[in-house]
């Protein structure tokens, strides 16, 4: 029986086995059964799933997750919380922790020995330092993942959702664009966590493309268009791909693949949709060829 999203329950175990809480993994523990259960019902969990869990803490959401889930790995970077998990999840044998940073960890080769290379599902209360890094890792390395849910910093969420011309829009939302259907599904206050944390946080859930909704011939070349484009945001698209020096291409040529796109040379990367960054890197690979291929004939 998961209890532990009962503050009461938390406090005790907290208390037993007197933990401090560490900064520097940005440590907030979820204590809402009405939260922990709208996670379980986004993330559409059954028998049928594995589950990767990213940061289980003391082990709130982990005891919902076996509940659901056919099988769990909780991957906790903090071994002071191990003996603790160890205790709190030792009604379930569905479940492994490992002790480990998921940086680090080969998600794919996890995902192959656990779940045969089945796609899987990705549950977490994500400190909000480190959450591109984890949700990018996960994408880019084209592990088999069928939807990531999790638990990010408000402003971090309403990024991930956002289009052309806001001050949220950027890379961040471009690459969950490209990955994923982002669906931001509830919004939580800070008083639901344990510490509470100074800003609101969402549960997004981003459900994994078949196959992009766009085409881009070079997909490293695309997210180097994008990452130059908001590198500098108060510059003009044409400036911040010439500074970010990685496309072999003289700024007056970048002007002219910009134009080519059918929009003005003085266009801000922030006004472009995840369509038209497609066809622009589209664009600047094909004069890259050309310039390749008339370089080898010289």
């Amino acid at each position: 029986m998961a209890e532990l999203g009962n503050p009461k329950n938390t406090i005790a175990v907290l208390q037993k086995y007197q933990f401090n809480f560490q900064k520097k993994y940005g440590q907030n523990f979820l204590i809402s059964p009405d939260i922990l259960e709208e996670i379980i019902e986004a993330a559409q969990i059954t028998k049928d799933d594995f589950v990767l869990e990213i940061g289980p803490g003391i082990g709130t959401m982990t005891q919902y997750l076996c509940e659901a889930a056919g099988a769990v790995v909780a991957v906790e970077i903090d071994t002071n919380l191990i003996p603790i998990l160890k205790d709190t999840l030792s009604e379930y044998n569905n479940v492994e922790v490992l002790n480990e940073d998921i940086l680090k960890v080969d998600i794919a080769k996890l995902a192959e020995k656990k779940n045969g290379g089945k796609p899987i599902k990705v549950v977490a209360n994500l400190p909000y330092y480190i959450t591109t890094p984890i949700i990018m890792g996960l994408f880019e390395s084209h592990v088999p993942i069928d939807s990531i849910t999790i638990m990010v910093q408000k402003e971090v969420a309403d990024r991930m959702k956002e289009g052309p011309g806001s001050k949220e829009y950027g890379a961040l939302s471009l690459a969950v664009q490209y990955y994923a259907e982002p669906e931001i599904v509830v919004n939580v206050p800070p008083s639901c966590f344990m510490p509470q944390p100074k800003v609101g946080s969402a549960v997004i859930r981003l459900t994994r493309h078949e196959k992009p909704p766009v085409f881009a011939k070079s997909e490293k070349l695309l997210f180097q268009v994008i990452r130059a484009s908001f590198n500098q945001r108060r510059k003009t698209l044409a400036n911040g791909l010439s500074n970010f020096g990685a496309f072999s291409l003289k700024k007056e040529e970048l002007q002219e693949c910009i134009m080519e796109l059918g929009v003005p040379a003085n266009i801000r990367g922030e006004a472009l949709s995840l369509e038209q960054f497609a066809k622009l890197s589209n664009i600047i690979y094909d004069r890259q060829q050309e310039r390749n291929s008339s370089q080898r004939t010289e």
